[in-house]
């Protein structure tokens, strides 16, 4: 039994397929699977079923995998300590992103950027998704760190939270559409919106999830026109008139500049909530951890 067998295997059950896996490792996908067969003819047993479309754990392999984790935790471990007498950081930390949080206020690549120069052999893997795969993902292990778009006012079991932006949902509008009379007019009921084509973030946000549970509250059932996974796209859209877009508040000047009019929405009043996120146990390796101080001392407070 070797360590490279047991990573793969690890490698296999958390991506669910050999190919994710293989691309994740950077080796050939054969090469992948003729490992982990290697270790199920050692073992004597299957650890993986590998009969539908994606790749599932056998029962054997669900309590092999525990073990296997715990080696290679074992390993890094032994590695951390050595390089703890040399100052030496190493290692690989995977962070995810909501789209639009790598701009702005966050500038998550000028601080992945310094933390590289500061420990040019730790590996950083970035990757966007929604929140709610990433979150599955920092359950799983497989995301060290993720900036995600909070769904719930309770924060998920499991998972620690530095909140990034805190902020009423708005409705954003072209400066002619009806919405805007009276002139004076700053705020709108949501039920107001419920024969409007609305334009939102896809279903897994964040967001989408709090518009969903207002709409519920309001009892209205929201006429999704338009789907957009970039924020900015949300805006172009309401700038053309084709809906009603629901995003986080933005400064009178910034919407005047993307075209836009906003009017805060109330009864109830929705909040965007975007926070750092990792799980609360912290993650598994030295990297991944100083990597998280660094990022929670230098990330914006919410506003």
């Amino acid at each position: 039994m070797e360590l490279r067998q047991l990573q793969y295997f690890v490698a296999v059950t958390e991506e669910a397929s050999f190919t994710r896996a293989a691309a994740r490792l950077h080796l050939a996908q054969p090469g992948v699977s003729a490992q982990i067969r290697q270790l199920e003819r050692e073992l004597g047993q299957p650890l993986l079923d590998r009969s539908g479309r994606s790749v599932t754990v056998t029962e054997v392999g669900e309590a092999v995998l525990a073990y296997a984790r715990a080696a290679l935790a074992a390993v890094e471990g032994i590695r951390s300590t050595v390089d703890e007498f040399t100052g030496l950081l190493r290692g690989r930390v995977a962070i995810g992103l909501i789209s639009g949080a790598a701009i702005g206020a966050f500038d998550v690549p000028s601080l992945l950027a310094d933390f590289h120069d500061d420990h040019p052999e730790v590996e950083i893997a970035l990757t966007e998704d929604s929140s709610e795969r990433m979150l599955a993902a920092l359950h799983a292990g497989s995301l060290d760190i993720a900036v995600i778009g909070l769904a719930e006012e309770a924060p998920p079991q499991g998972i620690s939270l530095q909140m990034l932006i805190d902020v009423p949902l708005v409705a954003a509008v072209a400066p002619d559409d009806p919405l805007l009379a009276p002139p004076e007019r700053g705020c709108v009921p949501l039920a107001a919106l419920g024969d409007r084509p609305l334009i939102s973030l896809p279903r897994g946000t964040g967001l989408r999830g709090v518009l969903e549970r207002a709409c519920a509250q309001a009892g209205i059932r929201p006429r999704i026109a338009f789907e957009a996974a970039a924020p900015q796209v949300l805006a172009q859209l309401a700038a053309r008139g084709l809906g009603v877009a629901v995003v986080p508040a933005l400064p009178a000047q910034a919407a005047a500049d993307l075209g836009l009019r906003t009017l805060r929405i109330t009864e109830p009043q929705p909040r965007g909530r975007v926070a750092l996120a990792w799980r609360t146990r912290g993650p598994a390796g030295p990297a991944a951890r100083a990597l998280l101080e660094r990022l929670r001392g230098t990330l914006p407070a919410p506003g």
